[in-house]
């Protein structure tokens, strides 16, 4: 019954939902590795290396080459996801989190913008309903009046970072959906780690902290993670225009909920809540409207 009822909905979101799961289960290990002193560009490379082994034996398996037809729209999907994981890092690093969060949360409405301007992708009202209740959740639950406090002291470098990396993110996000159309997707995914792993590096320097058995294993998972993510994401754009997938991410939001309750025994408050019921009502609409 349960299977059957899953069967019913759509591709595109099971594959978005899939990807908001496996982005939210990185996120959880993410947090937990970092309670072992492991340097957040290192986390970086951990989770680009364990991706790249993976994809590449995927395109292996699926007998296909490894570096597409595409050159350059792949390098591209590669140095933009790249660069934009890099600033999104910064900017959480040297600002509050709240601000942050919500600063990289702009990129479903970033997404629907671009994909609108170079894949002529028509933004449907539905989705732009979506992206506003989830951005109004996400202020509910991040304490609008600590926000307001925040803006005016915000570093001028780290809200630029914010900015490009939710930009950076959307525009990776409009050339998967290109690449989606003529490229395979595990070659896609492929060209992510392959720019991310030696940038990382390059950035970390001597910084590097050997990670004891308990830290490996939850790197290990951090990559694992993350391809699940990123095949979601892929998947998704191959049967929804990318503005209506990507706006499902919010739901990411709700999953982190649920993690950091069971795992961090971090108790929802009112505001999460309420703000996770403004997300969800969005996915909701996201999902049902027609036009």
């Amino acid at each position: 019954m349960i299977a059957s009822q899953f069967q019913a909905i759509p591709a595109g979101i099971r594959y978005m939902l899939l990807s908001a799961l496996g982005f939210a289960l990185m996120a959880a290990c993410v947090k937990q590795v970092a309670g072992y002193g492991i340097p957040v560009l290192e986390i970086v490379a951990a989770r680009a290396l364990v991706s790249l082994l993976i994809s590449y034996l995927d395109v292996k398996r699926k007998k296909i080459s490894i570096w597409g037809q595409h050159h350059t729209l792949l390098l591209a999907r590669g140095i933009v996801g790249a660069l934009a994981l890099v600033c999104v890092f910064y900017a959480v690093t040297t600002m509050p989190l709240a601000s942050a969060t919500l600063l990289q949360y702009l990129h479903p409405a970033f997404t629907a913008v671009l994909a609108w301007l170079f894949l002529k992708e028509r933004i449907q009202r539905a989705t732009l309903l979506c992206i506003c209740l989830s951005l109004a959740g996400l202020v509910v639950i991040i304490n609008p009046g600590l926000l307001a406090q925040q803006v005016g002291s915000l570093p001028p470098l780290s809200l630029v970072a914010a900015l490009l990396g939710s930009f950076g993110s959307a525009l990776a996000y409009v050339i998967v959906r290109r690449l989606s159309r003529v490229e395979d997707s595990s070659v896609i995914i492929f060209y992510f780690p392959l720019i991310a792993l030696p940038l990382s590096l390059l950035l970390l320097g001597d910084d590097f902290v050997m990670p004891g058995p308990e830290a490996f294993g939850l790197l290990v998972l951090v990559g694992i993670f993350t391809q699940l993510g990123q095949v979601g994401l892929t998947k998704a754009m191959q049967h929804e225009s990318a503005g209506k997938a990507t706006a499902y991410s919010y739901v990411q939001v709700i999953f982190a909920f649920v993690l950091g309750w069971v795992f961090f025994e971090e108790i929802p408050s009112l505001a999460t809540w309420l703000g996770g019921a403004l997300i969800i009502g969005g996915a909701l609409v996201n999902a049902l409207g027609k036009r």
